[in-house]
């Protein structure tokens, strides 16, 4: 059983709901999920003893929110290279935070970042049924993705 952190901020609560989502996937797929808002982490020690990292931010003029920004340059001095890692997000208009924060993690950190890509989802789909099953299947592939 690999230990995963999901680490996200949300404006709206719908990148929340997102994350919450995602940690029932990956716990469905038989790892341990641990949901973490990005501003209880305080120090690159809090992200010390995770198998995984998943970051959510939602898109806020085509970037990622500025709490993101500043986390990701805590999560720089963890040292994560080689850790495997996903990305995911709300949006309204573009989509562009998940794949800003994928392509850090990837080619900045030097992390193995999961062959599925960033996963985002316009907010007004986050509380259907579809939202659900679509974060939950992220958090499933990745877990499935990393065996047991």
């Amino acid at each position: 059983m690999k230990k995963i952190l999901v680490a996200y901020d949300s404006r709206t609560g719908k990148t929340e709901t997102m994350a919450e989502y995602v940690a029932e996937g990956i716990r469905i797929s038989g790892h341990q999920a641990e949901l973490k808002r990005i501003t209880a982490i305080k120090t690159e020690k809090d992200l010390q003893g995770y198998d995984v990292y998943i970051f959510g931010s939602p898109t806020y003029h085509r970037d990622m929110i500025g709490t993101m920004k500043t986390f990701l340059f805590l999560v720089q001095k963890a040292k994560l290279e080689g850790k495997a890692g996903g990305a995911f997000g709300s949006y309204t208009h573009s989509g562009d935070a998940p794949q800003l924060i994928f392509d850090t993690m990837e080619n900045v950190f030097k992390m193995d970042m999961v062959n599925l890509g960033s996963f985002n989802l316009r907010e007004q789909l986050v509380d259907t049924t579809e939202g659900l099953r679509a974060c939950q299947a992220y958090g499933k592939a990745m877990g499935e993705k990393l065996g047991q």
